[in-house]
């Protein structure tokens, strides 16, 4: 039987496998993304944000049409999203218009649209 050099470099012993991370939600973090979630299940206000991220800035008239609901519904649905800090308004004279600010309303945006395409 052949002898290891005393210099050659012996296999290293396997190393037991990593654990896995644990990725469930729990406590307040379960709870924080259960509202995330709870705000994209409406879907006017998805409709809205859906408008907004394709069209940023736009006023409360533009986006209560391409959500087809009133504008005092689109009001109240984007007054939801802003208190939730997803969209941000600025005033331009009379109008109101909305801009989406949260990040990962924009990505989810972006693999919604992006699995929808023909």
């Amino acid at each position: 039987m052949p002898q290891a050099h005393p210099h050659e470099a012996s296999p290293a012993p396997a190393s037991p496998p990593a654990a896995a991370p644990d990725l469930r939600p729990s406590g307040p973090d379960a709870r924080r993304w259960a509202t995330r979630f709870d705000l994209l299940a409406d879907p006017t206000r998805l409709r809205l944000l859906r408008h907004m991220h394709l069209c940023p800035g736009c006023a409360v008239g533009d986006l209560a049409a391409a959500a087809d609901i009133t504008p005092t519904a689109a009001s109240q649905a984007l007054r939801v999203l802003r208190d939730q800090g997803w969209v941000q308004a600025s005033r331009d004279g009379r109008a109101m218009r909305y801009s989406l600010i949260d990040e990962t309303a924009h990505r989810l945006l972006h693999f919604i649209g992006d699995q929808h395409r023909p």
